[in-house]
């Protein structure tokens, strides 16, 4: 079984395996790559796992950090999310890259090398971070029908659990209904953004220099520790896990030339998404930074401020009611993917397989507790900050996933011809190494 994977067994493992199961059994293979097609037929038969990937880039708990990044420094911190998005495009890489050449997401192969104790405390860890992001979207959701439609935030809390039958009901109808479904909602969140950065008329000049790293991002702490927000927002942990089962639901064939191609266009499919990614979380910080940092509002760390102050700041009717238009959008996106991501992680973990309805059930309701109790007793202040610790948790989890993925793809018993060339294996353990220290700077700052 491990010689088929390339998964080296610990010394005492062999005995405790249980029969090998596919990542996402039912959707494992499901979609048909054309054979002797042209380059753009096949781009299209591996183009969706990108689009799933980068939603998660996107997800409300971004914009919080984005916002008040925005507001408060300009366009300095632009620099920091293209930084961010270059680190999650090497790292998705890694992650497809894995489960197109192993066959196992990386939840398995996580649970095929190491002990069971290290493998459960990763699991935990793992539950913990997807409790995180759905909590995120949670709340996201619940403040967009705030403020579009006026519902109080307790009663949108409670409405978000519903969306647990829309996912069941698509998720019945085919992968491909999936992907076209956030692909749907990507594009409005782009058309959204597409008009505000119409509308706020950003300086050129600007954005251009927020590009460039500047020193004072590290020796200004109050700028450091949003720098290291952002970076926590925008690499989620979920992802890895995601993202090395769901390229493997593509028909392609397992032998090294196949595996090779099935790399090459997954990783054009997540770049792309990813540089959509980019676009979303570069133009909230833009818009933020032209809006309220060019107008002297300075503090506007909060999505209900930023909504509120939008029109009246831009002298338009529009802007806000898109803004929190493509935050709904964000919000229901992130909510597909944080459910397959939830299936993968126990699956692979645990070799448990539950029913859909009540693993979506229980994911959505260790987050709809806590976001419910604070809505209804500290109102919209504690929801913004609970969003806010939803962040920090995530970036602590951040290294818990990574770690073995760097481990995994730079093994060639693990990886055989796949495994990472010299200047990927040092890149990515270099980027590794970054994201430990920020983090641990991070819980530094938030406990002391």
């Amino acid at each position: 079984m491990f010689e088929k994977y390339k998964i080296a067994p610990t010394s005492d493992d062999k005995s405790r395996q249980p029969e090998l199961l596919a990542s996402l059994s039912e959707v494992n293979s499901s979609i048909t790559v054309p054979e002797g097609a042209g380059f753009w037929k096949k781009m299209m038969a591996f183009t969706g796992p990108g689009l799933l990937v980068a939603v998660g880039y996107i997800d409300p708990g971004n914009w919080a950090t984005d916002i008040e990044g925005g507001s408060r420094f300009g366009y300095t911190l632009l620099s920091v999310i293209l930084i961010s998005n270059l680190f999650a495009m090497l790292l998705q890489h890694l992650s497809l890259k894995l489960g197109i050449a192993t066959g196992r997401d990386l939840a398995q192969a996580c649970r095929d090398y190491y002990s069971r104790p290290v493998s459960f405390v990763l699991w935990i860890i793992s539950e913990i971070a997807i409790a995180a992001t759905d909590l995120a979207e949670v709340i996201g959701s619940a403040i967009a029908l705030n403020l579009l439609f006026g519902l109080p935030l307790p009663v949108g809390v409670v409405f978000t659990a519903f969306d647990v039958l829309l996912v069941l009901y698509f998720q019945q109808k085919g992968f491909r209904i999936i992907e076209s479904i956030v692909a749907a909602l990507m594009g409005i969140i782009l058309l959204c953004f597409a008009y505000e950065m119409i509308v706020s008329q950003p300086s050129v000049s600007g954005m251009l220099n927020g590009l460039i790293p500047r020193t004072e991002i590290v020796t200004n702490p109050g700028m450091l520790y949003i720098a290291i927000g952002i970076l926590g927002a925008t690499v989620m942990p979920h992802n890895l896990y995601l993202h090395s089962s769901i390229v493997q639901t593509r028909a392609f064939k397992r032998d090294e030339v196949g595996k090779k191609t099935a790399i090459k266009f997954a990783t054009i499919d997540s770049t792309v998404s990813l540089g959509l990614a980019f676009f979303i979380n570069g133009s909230i910080l833009i818009l933020a930074a032209t809006a309220f940092h060019q107008n002297g509002h300075f503090t506007v760390a909060d999505i209900t401020d930023a909504y509120h102050l939008l029109d009246p700041v831009l002298g338009v009717s529009l802007a806000g009611i898109f803004f929190a238009l493509a935050l709904l959008a964000s919000g229901q996106s992130s909510t597909l993917t944080g459910t397959l991501a939830g299936q993968i992680v126990m699956e692979g973990f645990l070799n448990i397989r539950l029913k859909p309805w009540l693993r979506r059930l229980i994911t959505r309701g260790i987050a709809i507790i806590p976001a419910l109790i604070v809505a209804t007793l500290y109102g919209e202040k504690g929801t913004a900050e609970l969003l806010v610790l939803s962040q920090v948790i995530l970036s602590l989890q951040l290294s818990f996933a990574v770690v073995p993925l760097v481990f995994f793809t730079s093994n060639k018993k693990i990886m055989g011809s796949f495994a990472n060339s010299k200047a990927i294996r040092i890149l990515s353990w270099i980027i590794t190494l970054v994201i430990i220290n920020l983090n641990i700077f991070l819980l530094y700052r938030t406990l002391f």
